[in-house]
């Protein structure tokens, strides 16, 4: 029988909602709003229009990013969501396959853009947001096969967000890249929180994305800014994903304020990363103490905490609507599972806080 999930909770955030405590908001990264010197740094910000390519901040930017992730070229776009979508037209092609981790966000988390867009069908493998060599052999479909859409990506999501922050270690993700290179098969990095998976495994962040044809990364999410994420791979191949950002409608005008953003993020915010991951920790451990919830405390490496709440406790809709009650806010994953995600905008009390009202709140009879 299919699961039922009740709709995201959209009421406005009122006083008398929230009974004027003070708000935590964990419900993800991308709720943080710009620090004072992010906001400087966007007033200040020199642009022109980027469409002619005359926007010097963000042309700064693309730069930039391209020479962390170690490739030629990167891309500016207003999403991840369009980072992903315009990925698989650049490197599939309608009725293709392409393999993916289970519960990926490509395939949970774009509302079927996927298929409506690019015209693809995923293959989800493995278990826990990892998949094997062996799996992705398993799951290679041929080319020229009589009846089977032909393998010609292969994905992956580090950190992996339905499987709680979970981080792709890099020498798998280059065995990995190495098995779809031998089998003709392109790869693809959506590596939205690749710099918490970087400040995870303590590597650089190219060498995480070393192995892939073509990456992504968000501004918006750890790193705090407004908006935009980038693709990163061969200039060839950025070049043809300029096409497809602007039929995606991405094709902006003076968006070096959205890049200068990014930029105060890259300054400033990467080095922090670590004392979400130690909040986030902090979280787990709690929850793990209640006989309330069901989660181990040692897979949380990065910001997010994915837990389940034990049977005799209440459902994901009403712990959620009790910690709102209560000035937390976090987001219900399934019946029973919730996400909360640590980011900025939290400081550890606030942390430790949170934490102390989910477990009061899925206590209430």
């Amino acid at each position: 029988m299919a699961r039922r999930v009740r709709p995201i909770d959209r009421r406005p955030l009122t006083r008398a909602t929230l009974r004027l405590v003070e708000l935590i908001d964990l419900r993800s990264d991308t709720v943080t709003r710009p620090t004072p010197g992010m906001r400087a740094a966007m007033a200040a910000a020199e642009v022109g229009d980027d469409q002619f390519g005359d926007d010097p901040t963000t042309n700064r930017l693309q730069e930039r990013v391209a020479g962390l992730l170690g490739k030629e070229a990167a891309l500016w776009l207003p999403t991840g969501t369009m980072a992903n979508q315009v990925a698989l037209r650049v490197l599939t092609r309608p009725g293709d396959d392409v393999i993916v981790s289970r519960e990926s966000h490509a395939v949970w988390h774009e509302t079927g853009g996927s298929a409506a867009n690019a015209g693809v069908q995923f293959t989800e493998i493995g278990s826990g947001g990892l998949f094997s060599e062996a799996d992705l052999l398993a799951a290679i479909k041929p080319r020229g096969h009589m009846t089977y859409p032909p393998t010609t990506l292969m994905e992956v999501e580090n950190s992996h967000n339905r499987a709680g922050g979970v981080v792709v270690p890099t020498d798998l993700a280059t065995r990995l890249c190495a098995v779809a290179r031998d089998a003709g098969v392109a790869t693809f990095l959506d590596g939205a929180r690749l710099w918490n998976s970087a400040a995870a495994e303590g590597r650089p962040v190219d060498d995480l994305a070393a192995s892939f044809d073509l990456v992504s990364v968000a501004l918006s999410k750890g790193l705090g800014a407004p908006g935009g994420s980038l693709l990163a791979g061969t200039a060839e191949t950025i070049g043809r994903a300029v096409r497809y950002r602007r039929m995606a409608g991405g094709a902006m005008r003076q968006v070096g304020i959205f890049a200068a953003a990014g930029e105060y993020a890259l300054d400033h915010h990467l080095e922090r990363l670590d004392e979400d991951h130690a909040n986030a920790r902090e979280i787990a451990e709690t929850l793990a103490a209640s006989p309330a919830f069901e989660l181990d405390p040692a897979a949380v490496r990065t910001n997010i905490i994915v837990f389940r709440i034990a049977p005799a406790g209440p459902d994901a809709a009403t712990l959620v609507a009790r910690a709102r009650e209560r000035g937390v806010l976090v987001f219900a994953f399934g019946p029973r599972t919730v996400r909360a995600v640590t980011h900025l905008d939290v400081d550890g009390a606030a942390c430790r806080r949170a934490a102390a009202i989910l477990v009061a709140a899925a206590a209430v009879s």
